[in-house]
């Protein structure tokens, strides 16, 4: 796991960005002052049930039931926020 991230740390969104469904680009967005970042399927995935109040264990159980024939997606989460952390989009 990355070396912030456990499984009982509780992402939440920077207040810098504000994250939606841009039916435009058919996909989930973080807005911020400058522009747009667009995210790929998996990354809004785990960006949306991303929201202060669950915990990463948490937020891998429902990725898991909803993707059950994805097998183990448990690290590409942790890696993922790992990620957004070192971006900025959450903090931790």
């Amino acid at each position: 796991m990355s070396n912030s991230i456990t499984l009982h740390t509780v992402p939440k969104l920077n207040r810098m960005f504000r994250f939606q469904w841009e039916q435009a680009q058919e996909a989930y967005v973080l807005l911020y002052p400058e522009g747009m970042i667009q995210l790929n399927g998996p990354a809004g995935e785990i960006l949306a049930l991303v929201d202060g109040e669950r915990d990463v264990q948490q937020i891998i159980v429902q990725l898991q039931q909803k993707f059950a024939d994805a097998g183990d997606i448990s690290q590409d989460i942790v890696d993922f926020l790992g990620e957004a952390h070192a971006q900025n989009w959450i903090t931790l």
